[in-house]
């Protein structure tokens, strides 16, 4: 078929681009009705006087925009769209907004975002697109709607460093002692979380764990090589991820283990394997909150082996759901089982805290009961997608570590 003359096709990209250039410019004379923008004096100019200032005009609209993202800081965007700040989840470069089950991540000082479950990023135009699933044009008028407004909760107020680092992220890691018995982050790990001696001595030996600031915690993740590329930070009264680091995968036990256990925090997937007696045939995961290209890389190298079970031990709530469901998926795609076990409090840790203060209220005898609630099939598995629910902690581990000796 031939095809129609360059002339015309020139013609039909010429007029697709002016009614878009107009759309635009009516947007942005809106705008200027607003006070928000400055408009020049050639914008009402006839044509040849208009394609004098062309460039001047695309540089001005350019600097107005950036200059309107500078007045809209991405909390307010958020606050309008019902989402609340929540403080403790956050960091001091990373403010962490909930609405439901929906999470989004605000850094940059407030001009930049991204969903932690999914793909979307960017600043705070592409929000308000990403939220209202609206054009740019729509996107600008409803950031424009919304300069002057504060948002009634503050952002994170923690002073950061001016500077970075520096030590690289191994040095830095290898700058640190490891804990030892009667250390401040040993306390704070068996004491304040309850995880027995034999795991923490078992992260220990791995070289997963080094003593933080303040009696804090330092959990390593990993790359495929055993290069440290960051770590998950937790205290008494801080909680965080290694400024500069790269979330990848805090790992504890064999590699060559064939089920995998993948919770939200390497606490927590401490806490599943003191529940379970620290199983031998389990390598338990973390991907320390987040699901960052380099984990998901991670996690299906992992998933390819053969006759591997990918467990999806996230917490016990809409976000756990969220990330067992993109976990279970992951299994699909690389052919290999899955299961969902879920614990009977928020977390792994809760559970374990639980199976403690129970335990010390009874005189150190008490065993948490084990139930199974079993699902469809999920499609392209090879056996039935086992979930578990409610009760599902540990009632083979609890026998093992008692058999253990474990506290």
């Amino acid at each position: 078929m031939p095809l129609a003359r360059q002339v015309r096709q020139g013609k039909l990209r010429r007029g697709a681009t002016r009614r878009y250039h107009l759309v635009a410019c009516r947007a942005l004379a809106r705008l200027a009705l607003r006070g928000l923008l400055f408009l020049p004096k050639c914008l009402g100019e006839d044509r040849t006087e208009g394609r004098r200032c062309k460039g001047a005009r695309a540089e001005m609209e350019k600097a107005e925009l950036e200059g309107l993202k500078d007045k809209v800081p991405c909390a307010a965007v958020l606050e309008r769209a019902g989402f609340a700040p929540d403080v403790k989840e956050s960091t001091r470069r990373a403010m962490k907004y909930r609405r439901e089950a929906s999470i989004i991540i605000v850094i940059h000082d407030g001009r930049g975002w991204f969903d932690p479950l999914g793909d979307g990023k960017g600043d705070v135009f592409r929000l308000v697109e990403y939220l209202e699933k609206v054009p740019f044009v729509e996107a600008m008028n409803e950031v424009a709607s919304l300069v002057g407004l504060v948002p009634s909760e503050p952002v994170w107020q923690r002073v950061c460093r001016e500077r970075a680092p520096d030590l690289s992220i191994p040095e830095r890691w290898r700058a640190r002692r490891r804990p030892w018995r009667g250390s401040a982050t040993w306390r704070y790990l068996t004491e304040a979380r309850h995880l027995p001696d034999r795991i923490v001595r078992a992260a220990i030996s791995a070289g997963a764990l080094r003593e933080g600031p303040h009696g804090s915690m330092w959990a390593a993740h990993t790359d495929t090589n055993g290069t440290v590329t960051g770590w998950e930070e937790r205290g008494p009264d801080w909680r965080g991820f290694a400024t500069g680091g790269a979330k990848v995968l805090f790992r504890l036990g064999s590699p060559d283990a064939l089920r995998l256990c993948v919770t939200e925090a390497a606490i927590d997937a401490m806490s599943l394997a003191a529940l379970e007696g620290f199983r031998a045939d389990t390598f338990y995961l973390s991907t320390g909150g987040g699901w960052s290209p380099a984990a998901d890389l991670a996690l299906r190298a992992l998933a390819a082996k053969p006759g591997v079970e990918l467990v999806a031990a996230t917490d016990n709530n809409k976000q756990g759901d969220i990330y067992a469901d993109r976990l279970l998926g992951l299994g699909e795609e690389a052919g290999c089982d899955g299961d969902r076990l879920r614990p009977v409090a928020d977390d792994w840790n809760a559970d374990l805290r639980m199976k403690a203060e129970a335990g010390e209220a009874e005189g150190g005898s008490c065993r948490m009961s084990a139930g199974r609630l079993k699902g469809e099939a999920s499609p392209g598995s090879r056996r039935p997608l086992t979930r578990r629910g409610g009760e599902a902690a540990a009632g083979e581990g609890s026998r093992r570590a008692e058999e253990d000796g474990d506290p």
